[in-house]
């Protein structure tokens, strides 16, 4: 499945993706903020990792409008594939040092792929154009030790030299103190937020009150 960004996609509020979700009744509180996207890690070294606790039922329940987003490292194609037809995934984000050609392979299968990049000045955009034609979305994240989820942010500016059509999301230490900022940046191709680890509890527990203040100040 292609996917090329339409010009109310680039030109509409930004879409919220809330990600490292787990557990059942948090999972279902966040899910009554209307989220366009909310992600499940199915990377056993993470301390978000789903494991064998995510509902695939309650998945099966949620919102209209609210995509499920598997999100893995290093995983081979028929292990994705397996777990997008046992929860009902709309999309698969790819974490770690997968090529161009397993993208392909996913979408030839009918996946959509996100495809993320650890982000920092000097980055190198011609090292997404292999992936470009096989990617519905990329993903830029703060470079840390982590595949994901470290925290801290990087300097959005630098994507304002973003070349490419494919619409991408913007993670990295995103929190509450920067939700004016978000709501009004403007960059070539950013198309949605993802709010992870400075809106939880402890790994894989969000704050839903948090998260619902985050949501109206983006959707103000």
């Amino acid at each position: 499945m292609s996917h090329s960004p339409t010009s109310s996609e680039t030109t509409t509020a930004l879409r919220i993706k809330v990600c490292g979700m787990r557990e059942a009744a948090n999972v279902a509180a966040v899910a009554a903020l209307h989220p366009d996207f909310l992600g499940f890690i199915f990377y056993p070294k993470s301390k978000r990792f789903v494991a064998d606790t995510l509902d695939a039922e309650l998945l099966g329940q949620l919102p209209e409008g609210c995509q499920k987003v598997g999100v893995f490292v290093d995983e081979g194609t028929a292990v994705i594939q397996q777990q997008v037809a046992r929860y009902g995934l709309d999309l698969v984000q790819l974490h770690g040092h997968e090529t161009p050609a397993q993208c392909a392979e996913l979408q030839a299968a009918g996946v959509p792929v996100v495809k993320a990049f650890a982000f920092e000045a000097g980055f190198d955009f011609d090292t997404l154009r292999p992936y470009a034609p096989y990617c519905a979305y990329f993903l830029f994240d703060t470079k840390g030790e982590q595949p994901g989820g470290n925290g801290t942010t990087f300097d959005w500016q630098l994507l304002q030299g973003y070349p490419l059509e494919v619409p991408y999301f913007l993670a990295g230490g995103l929190d509450e103190q920067h939700a004016a900022t978000l709501a009004k940046l403007q960059l070539p191709g950013l198309y949605a937020v993802d709010l992870n680890s400075r809106f939880e509890l402890q790994p894989g527990l969000k704050d839903d009150s948090k998260l619902a203040r985050m949501f109206t100040s983006l959707r103000a």
